[in-house]
């Protein structure tokens, strides 16, 4: 993605300009120059204690045992790159200090190990994304002027939450937030970090409902970090790539609802997800995938080809038609024909038990709101959201002796859990379905025979699906 079509700069702080598009609001929310202001007097502050620090000689150790003389307080990981070779430092997404990921703007506080990491590293991986996402959150806000909660990386690129009291962002939006991505990668906006005291914090944030809410109840240290990159300032831990320069290649991806902390009950709020890369080229071969993954997706196949379809009068269960209900029992059938061979029975059990079993196995306490609860005579009972605790049951319901193990129960029972709705993905994320389920109760003398059995067991099925060699 190029950075074009930029229109005026505005003044942002004294050192520093922000590129504008014609898509943004003018002016900005009032609650954002706020931010500046403060930011801007707690940095100065903070310039002047790290100014006052001696800067006493250390040692850097690289990977390699390479050693190089530096200063505490002074020398960044972006200077010790630099005297290893430019083009490491300018493709070093993120260093590691210690063990720890590290800022290459951030100066070493004593001797320290250095790894330097680049984009194909998962670690650099998640931090580019996450500084992505940061820049994601700040066109959300130039747009919108929505309150931001969650920006973190995911396995394939970022997203960030937002709540707004009446407007709802679709892929019409992406457009006009795209322009204001560019003009923020255009103006190389460094990211840099602040220690911030709670009752700063609270200050800081008391326009955000939500920020209020993670600062009271997440936050147990008498500081804690936030960054900034242009006019965008949020809670967050770190690290960052250097500026936003350095997302070469961005592209919003689409956008859904969600709930504050994923629960059904809480505030309902604009996801918008995106994905990044060092280079554009990059980008385009991640597109050209998606384009060929979007031939092969299951749910198109599945209603092409009449397998199964879904329907939002029952969200996250599938309609099977016969052609599907045929694959779908052969399957089955072939599972079942495996666990015959290696001595697992199959049994049949309940699909809803009383709220007392689940309180005895911890799903009450620790999963509840991921069940489907209900009331019936004045008891509190839940659909079966797996079969452990039903099995358990089973295998209790009568003496045994240690002559009967090893006792392997299989159960291709109907299963429930109440997945949000915004998760639910064809049928890979659902709320009704069945699993080769089995549960094995042994010996300390078979627990690793039995391991053995499963394992060989699961490499079976899979090389006979794939034609591998079952040896």
């Amino acid at each position: 993605m190029v950075a074009d079509d930029l229109k005026e700069n505005v003044p942002l702080q004294k050192e520093a300009k922000v590129s504008m598009a014609p898509t943004e609001l003018k002016p900005w929310p009032e609650f954002i120059q706020k931010r500046i202001d403060m930011w801007d007097r707690l940095m100065a502050e903070y310039k002047a204690e790290i100014a006052q620090k001696k800067p006493t000689p250390i040692k850097i150790t690289l990977p390699d045992g390479k050693q190089f003389d530096a200063e505490a307080w002074r020398t960044t990981p972006l200077q010790i790159a630099e005297k290893i070779s430019k083009g490491l430092a300018e493709n070093t997404v993120i260093a590691k200090v210690n063990g720890d990921v590290w800022d290459l703007d951030r100066p070493f506080e004593g001797d320290a190990t250095l790894q330097l990491l680049k984009f194909d590293d998962d670690e650099a991986k998640q931090v580019f994304w996450h500084s992505s996402a940061h820049i994601l959150g700040e066109a959300m806000e130039r747009y919108c002027g929505g309150h931001l909660c969650y920006g973190p990386p995911i396995e394939e690129g970022f997203y960030y939450d937002m709540w707004h009291d009446n407007l709802t962002i679709s892929q019409d939006d992406f457009q006009n937030l795209d322009q204001i991505v560019k003009c923020a990668i255009k103006d190389k906006q460094p990211f840099e970090r602040l220690e911030m005291t709670k009752e700063d914090l609270l200050e800081m944030f008391k326009y955000n409902e939500f920020k209020v809410r993670i600062i009271k109840e997440k936050i147990n240290t008498p500081k804690t970090t936030v960054y900034r990159c242009g006019p965008l300032i949020d809670l967050c831990r770190g690290p960052h790539v250097r500026h936003t320069g350095k997302i070469k290649a961005m592209q919003i991806t689409k956008a859904s609802s969600s709930y504050w902390e994923g629960k059904a009950d809480a505030e309902s709020l604009q996801r918008v997800y995106g994905i990044s890369f060092p280079d554009p080229k990059q980008l385009k071969e991640w597109q050209k995938f998606q384009e060929e993954a979007a031939k092969r997706d299951h749910r198109k196949l599945g209603r092409d080809q009449e397998l199964f379809f879904f329907n939002p009068l029952s969200p996250g269960s599938a309609f099977w038609y016969p052609k599907g209900a045929h694959i779908y029992n052969t399957l089955v059938n072939f599972i079942r024909k495996e666990y015959r061979k290696r001595g697992f029975t199959e049994v049949i059990t309940p699909n809803m038990y009383n709220s007392r079993l689940w309180e005895t196995s911890g799903h009450w306490q620790h999963y509840a709101e991921d069940m489907f609860r209900f009331e019936v005579e004045k008891e509190q009972f839940g659909l079966k959201p797996m079969n452990c605790p039903g099995h358990c049951l089973m295998y209790s319901h009568q003496p045994r002796t240690h002559n009967e193990l090893p006792i392997r129960y299989a159960d291709f029972g109907v299963l429930h859990r109440n997945e949000m709705s915004g998760a639910l993905t064809g049928l890979i994320r659902v709320r009704r379905f069945q699993q080769d389920d089995a549960h094995i109760f042994c010996r300390r003398d078979q627990i690793w025979e039995e391991i053995k059995v499963t394992v060989h067991c699961c490499f079976c099925t899979l090389a006979e699906q794939h034609g591998a060699s079952r040896g």
